[in-house]
């Protein structure tokens, strides 16, 4: 009976994918108050929790990277992330970023927001929020994980304007041209992880075959450098993959299309992956013929200020 209401609620979002429809904090108190849990990817997530908050940010001294080379220290586990989403991205990777390249108030967007973790650290860092997904559940579990009261422990704190969506990244047309300050997202991986029951939703670009993924992709950064600002930064992590045992070089071809929708290559960081569950779940035993793959890229991409400043950092030939 749990199973079947995923597949109807999801396909309801389904049914309005070409238009974001937000999902309100009433929204999410209805939901909680019918079920306890949703069921992504095969886990169940426990839903309406009231959160025991430890630590709001990163504990022993922990200090913002300062290279190309991010190797974490652990998982983060402070605030409400709690890493029991598959494919979820480090809360470390967003509170980097949004601490180098945003102010406080300013507005970011995280348009594959699975279950939440940039918009959790946008409320603990006082920046303004969109986050979209086009899985309703995941939605439901990001509205649960910024459920929680934090203004009371920090007299100055400046309780920030958090917005989640449920629709498609292709299409932002709920977010006006040149609105927001960053973009911070993890695309996710071409028929690797699935992000909806069995497949179910038609446009979910996780289920797409590697060339119309990248297709896909091509279209999330068109609405990546429509909606950005100027002089502003689009981050996304990518992993690579195997097939057959060789390797597919996801990242590369992501790059590519960000970069032919007009982004200027800004930094090209190396992220150390230390929780190397879904490879040893596929490649069991000893003896590969093949290394595993042990890093991810964070790809930061400036959408430039002007054309003149396009025509000046466009890669060919005669740069060097």
């Amino acid at each position: 009976m749990g199973e079947e209401r995923d597949d109807k609620e999801t396909k309801e979002c389904e049914e309005t994918l070409r238009s974001m429809i937000e999902v309100t904090q009433e929204d999410y108190k209805t939901f909680v108050g019918e079920r306890s849990s949703v069921v992504i990817d095969g886990l169940e997530i426990k839903l309406g929790r009231s959160w025991t908050i430890k630590s709001y940010g990163p504990q022993n001294g922990y200090a913002l990277e300062r290279t190309t080379v991010w190797n974490f220290p652990d998982v983060g586990r402070w605030a409400t992330h709690r890493g029991n989403y598959r494919g979820s991205w480090s809360p470390y990777i967003p509170r980097n970023l949004i601490l180098k390249y945003t102010e406080k108030g300013e507005w970011i967007l995280d348009q594959m927001m699975g279950s939440g973790t940039t918009l959790v650290e946008a409320k603990l860092l006082e920046r303004n929020a969109i986050g979209l997904d086009i899985n309703q559940n995941a939605v439901m579990v990001a509205r649960d994980r910024l459920n929680f009261y934090y203004s009371p422990l920090f007299p100055d704190y400046v309780e920030p304007t958090i917005r989640t969506f449920c629709g498609d990244a292709r299409n932002l047309d709920k977010i006006t041209d040149e609105s927001i300050d960053l973009i911070a997202t993890h695309p996710p991986y071409a028929k690797l992880i699935s992000y909806t029951r069995s497949g179910n939703v038609e446009d979910d670009i996780s289920q797409l075959p590697f060339e119309q993924f990248i297709t896909a992709m091509y279209e999330v950064a068109q609405e990546s450098f429509r909606v950005l600002k100027p002089g502003k930064v689009c981050a996304i992590l990518v992993s690579d993959a195997r097939k057959h045992k060789h390797y597919v070089p996801v990242s590369t071809r992501v790059l590519q299309v960000f970069l032919d929708v007009g982004f200027i290559l800004k930094e090209d960081i190396v992220k150390i992956q230390r929780n190397l569950k879904w490879t040893s779940e596929k490649w069991r035993g000893e003896g590969y013929d093949f290394y595993v793959i042990g890093h991810e890229h964070i790809f930061i991409f400036e959408k430039p200020k002007d054309k003149n400043e396009a025509k000046k950092y466009k890669f060919s030939a005669k740069w060097w």
